[in-house]
């Protein structure tokens, strides 16, 4: 029985965590040194690691994106630039301390491919790896804020059991890792249920989420600068509405930060 709970402890919103080491880290685990052996080439034959961006193998010290890839990505530093473009959309509308993504988001590239298998092919382990890697990264600026805590953007419990998993909990928790600042993914809920957001106005956006997300623990968010995690960030309707519940909190300061911009 105490097994059995362990077990369940390690679910990651339907998804175990055992079973996504077997299947996406494995390989990673057990291919650190260059010499191979014919337990490691079998595993690679039964379960290959390949980059969701070209579908090329990855190496043994490559992870998510393979080199030439993050190589290739359209990086946006906004955090060096407290001003940035993304950062003037959310001014007159809500107060942040700073709003950053990792890159461009551009319709038809291998990136969008990327994140479309991220949010629709059961593929938390890219929102994880790509959050960690962007992690490692802001923690090396000396730009960037640190915030107290990081919370994701929820999904209403609903829509979250029908796909099994948060998108922008893997990347909270890949930057969690990443930064090395603690997660807080219950301090933020979504009770209420909400219609697409696809192919509506930023106004009518903003009006479906407004008043739809709820502050569960005050107490933990009092005095504290608070990072809201996101996959992408379009008109922000989503995360200003997130943003406002979260400032309605005795001293709390916002950031946002997403893997990637949308430009309009």
């Amino acid at each position: 029985m105490k097994a059995q709970g362990t077990r369940r402890k390690q679910r990651l919103h339907g998804k175990s965590v055992e079973n996504y080491s077997i299947r996406y880290g494995f390989m990673h685990l057990y291919t650190k040194t260059t010499q191979m052996n014919p337990f490691t080439d079998l595993l690679s034959l039964l379960l290959p690691r390949t980059c969701p961006a070209c579908g090329k193998s990855l190496k043994d010290w490559e992870e998510c994106l393979c080199l030439i890839c993050l190589g290739r990505l359209p990086v946006t530093n906004f955090h060096s630039e407290p001003d940035n473009p993304m950062a003037e959309m959310f001014w007159g509308r809500v107060k942040l301390l700073q709003a950053i993504a990792w890159f461009y988001f551009r319709k038809g590239s291998a990136y969008q491919d990327v994140l479309h298998k991220l949010k629709y092919n059961d593929r938390p382990d890219i929102g994880f790896l790509m959050g960690k890697q962007y992690g490692y990264e802001l923690r090396q600026s000396q730009d960037f804020v640190r915030p107290d805590l990081l919370i994701p953007v929820p999904l209403n419990p609903k829509k979250q059991r029908k796909r099994g998993f948060n998108q922008s909990e893997a990347i909270a928790k890949g930057l969690s890792d990443g930064l090395g600042i603690s997660l807080a993914s219950r301090a933020l809920t979504r009770p209420l249920a909400t219609s697409t957001q696809t192919r509506k106005s930023r106004y009518d956006r903003y009006l479906n989420v407004s008043g739809k997300f709820k502050v569960t623990d005050a107490a933990l968010l009092e005095n504290k600068h608070v990072l809201l995690i996101d996959d992408v960030i379009t008109t922000g309707a989503t995360l200003e509405a997130c943003a406002e519940e979260l400032l309605a909190v005795q001293g709390v300061v916002v950031s946002v930060a997403a893997l990637a911009w949308a430009r309009l």
